[in-house]
């Protein structure tokens, strides 16, 4: 065993990062729906109430770091597992 293979990941480590990846991208893709709904909700009371909703803006701001923290964790710049791995994403 080479000094390389004594401190990287271990192939099952390996596997089992690539099942919650796969994980994490079938969650983008719902996120990513939902992230449009909001906004063409925001949009319609922007439209309709000609002001911003402050709980869809909340919403927006946490499912943005959200999807971020997923972004991060499939593309090996985290570690971190996002949500429910771990706490929501707080807002603000």
């Amino acid at each position: 065993m080479t000094e390389e293979t004594k401190n990287g990941p271990t192939r099952r480590e390996t596997w089992i990062r690539a099942l919650f990846v796969i994980l994490f991208a079938l969650i983008y893709g719902v996120a990513e729906v939902v992230l449009v709904m909001v906004v063409f909700i925001q949009f319609g009371f922007v439209l309709v109430a000609g002001e911003r909703n402050q709980k869809l803006l909340d919403f927006g701001a946490s499912l943005s770091t959200f999807v971020f923290q997923i972004l991060r964790y499939v593309t090996f710049n985290s570690d971190d597992k996002p949500f429910p791995f771990s706490d929501w994403p707080a807002t603000g």
